[in-house]
């Protein structure tokens, strides 16, 4: 398997490469159930689109304690899809009328992935992403299940059902930013290349901000 996959990352022509990590502490840090609970924001966000046209959306970011620790849930869209074809992400899709953020999120994970919503104990969220491209506004849900669970796609919207152990993501070589554009409008990207697949875009972002609060020593 090569490192990173075949993904098709569209960078534009100028663009550079960032080594630093935004955490601070490596995967060596003790991650617990009491930790990651400590660190989402358990009462949730105010919601504030940065469009007013934003079409509200809501993934679930799943946890569970494996062999080696933590481990976060994460899916491949299937390439028959019209939009983000092949692209790792999270559980998830649009807000229905009516739902909530939380329930949007666990039933997307039933559809998908056929994740029982009764197994997840939601503890907060994470922060909310706006996204340029596909214009929207979407709700990360931290959730927690006593194990990694034997799943598999259940529609076609996804093709591959992973856990990534956070200690993956976080051990050298796997992480780099990217600086796409020139200053002053230039951005940050962020790419965790996992053996055959990476991961970039809006869950890039979701994965970075919650390593960010694990491995911090300050929260």
């Amino acid at each position: 398997m090569a490192r990173g996959g075949q993904q098709i990352v569209p960078r534009p022509k100028v663009w550079s490469s960032v080594s630093t990590t935004p955490w601070v502490s490596g995967a060596d840090a003790q991650i617990s159930r009491d930790r990651i609970t400590a660190v989402v924001d358990a009462e949730g966000l105010p919601i504030q689109p940065a469009f007013d046209e934003a079409r509200h959306a809501a993934v679930l970011v799943v946890l569970a304690p494996g062999e080696r620790g933590f481990e976060v849930l994460l899916t491949r869209r299937s390439q028959e899809l019209r939009h983000h074809k092949g692209e790792i992400s999270f559980p998830g899709g649009r807000v229905d009328p009516g739902e909530t953020a939380t329930e949007t999120a666990l039933r997307e994970a039933y559809e998908e992935v056929g994740l029982d919503p009764s197994l997840v104990t939601i503890v907060g969220e994470l922060s909310h992403v706006n996204t340029v491209v596909s214009m929207s506004y979407i709700i990360p849900k931290v959730g927690l299940l006593d194990a990694p669970l034997p799943l598999s796609p259940q529609t076609m919207e996804a093709d591959k059902v992973m856990w990534v152990p956070l200690s993956e993501l976080t051990s050298m070589g796997t992480y780099h930013g990217e600086l796409w554009g020139s200053p002053p409008t230039d951005r940050l990207l962020h790419f965790f290349e996992l053996a055959d697949e990476t991961v970039w875009g809006a869950t890039g972002r979701m994965l970075v901000d919650l390593l960010v609060r694990l491995y911090s020593p300050s929260v």
